[in-house]
């Protein structure tokens, strides 16, 4: 079995309202079957690989019933996924979910753990990988997308996923970031299993980019200087006419005009309070900085404009984007895919189906499904 180890992003059209109750009762009844029977054939690992493959996790939740190309499809699965799976019967959890919901995250992974036999010390662990997945990013990649959306995958064998999402309302598209313990290396340095797209961000704060190496470096070393040195070197940087970062990045010109991005507006406000915590606590390296609490996105993007302007060591500003998730369909604008991906992704669930314990109706049902999760073999 192929193991998934892909960087990208995913934007996905913002639809309104709720499933009805009665789509997500039959959900939930499928969406158990599936599950069972790829834990039964596959194993708790393939089915974390399958999760942190976007192109996977958008065809299980056209099988299970919901639109291919919607946002909603990721809180919808991951909800119906949350109560489809019993952690005692099946070794596996799902934590957090949508709005408040993703606040229960730390407090479910705790329950969670208790179930599966995690010692205290594991349990804390994984309560750190799912806070640093959303710290990231939410605060460490910045091109207008907070998150309001984090699920957390847990297995038996202490093995994880992440799908969690965030949204832009200045053009009502929402961005869906994937995690998978069993590739990462690291929580900052290109850390994502896949996030997947079709929208190319201008300008993208990525702190996570090799390119940015050298100014987290130098945001660590600031850090652990006084906050009144720090402000002192963001006051000399920051002259009274200077609104945007883009006033002094070179970006493409839009007729003449610098291109204006909210999201990367100059930092009104710091942290203070979280910076003076950063100087108390002396991080070693970017990821303990980051994981200091109340240290958010303005803080960061203020200490890394100090990394370039004072000492030449720029971040990327690069949108990592790395291939299209939308292609065709409803919306009717055909994209880039990676077909073999989809395939992959359309074979292996097709085989989960028939073997499952489903009548017949029900597997015909989602198999038709299934083959509409592939509008775009008519476009090229």
């Amino acid at each position: 079995m192929e193991s998934v180890e892909r960087a990208g992003y995913a934007e996905l059209p913002l639809h309104g309202g709720k499933a009805p109750q009665w789509l997500v009762k039959r959900m939930i009844l499928l969406a158990r079957q599936i599950v069972t029977i790829i834990l039964d054939e596959y194993g708790h690992e393939i089915f974390l690989q399958r999760i942190s493959d976007p192109y996977w996790f958008q065809a299980l939740g056209c099988v299970l019933g919901y639109d291919w190309h919607s946002s909603g499809v990721t809180t919808v699965l991951t909800g119906v996924l949350k109560s489809a799976i019993d952690p005692k019967e099946l070794g596996l959890a799902v934590c957090g979910g949508k709005g408040k919901a993703s606040n229960r995250a730390q407090f479910e992974i705790g329950s969670a753990g208790s179930e599966l036999g995690f010692s205290a010390e594991d349990t804390d662990w994984l309560k750190y990988a799912s806070r640093m997945s959303a710290k990231v990013d939410n605060v460490a990649i910045q091109a207008g997308y907070p998150l309001y959306h984090h699920a957390f995958f847990l297995s038996h064998d202490g093995k994880w996923a992440v799908v969690q999402q965030g949204m832009s309302v200045a053009d009502r598209t929402a961005r869906r970031y994937h995690w998978l313990s069993e590739n990462l290396r690291s929580f900052i340095e290109k850390p994502h299993a896949a996030i997947v797209g079709d929208i190319k961000r201008e300008a993208a704060l990525d702190m996570t980019a090799k390119e940015s190496e050298g100014c987290r470096k130098v945001s660590v070393d600031l850090s652990k200087e006084r906050p009144e040195k720090v402000a002192r070197l963001l006051q000399s940087i920051r002259p009274s006419y200077q609104r945007t970062l883009q006033e002094w990045m070179p970006y493409t010109q839009d007729e003449g005009k610098p291109l204006i991005a909210d999201y990367l507006s100059m930092p009104a406000t710091i942290n203070w309070k979280a910076l003076k915590k950063a100087y108390e606590f002396q991080p070693k390296n970017y990821e303990e900085l980051l994981s200091v609490r109340g240290l958010g996105p303005s803080t960061i993007r203020g200490l890394s404009l100090i990394s370039e302007l004072v000492y030449g060591e720029k971040p990327s500003w690069k949108d990592p984007v790395k291939y299209s998730f939308a292609y065709g369909g409803k919306d009717g604008v055909p994209f880039p895919v990676n077909r073999k991906a989809m395939d992959s992704s359309i074979l292996f669930l097709k085989e989960a189906i028939e073997n499952s314990r489903l009548g017949d109706k029900e597997k015909m049902m989602s198999l038709q499904r299934l083959r509409r999760f592939m509008p775009s073999n008519k476009t090229s």
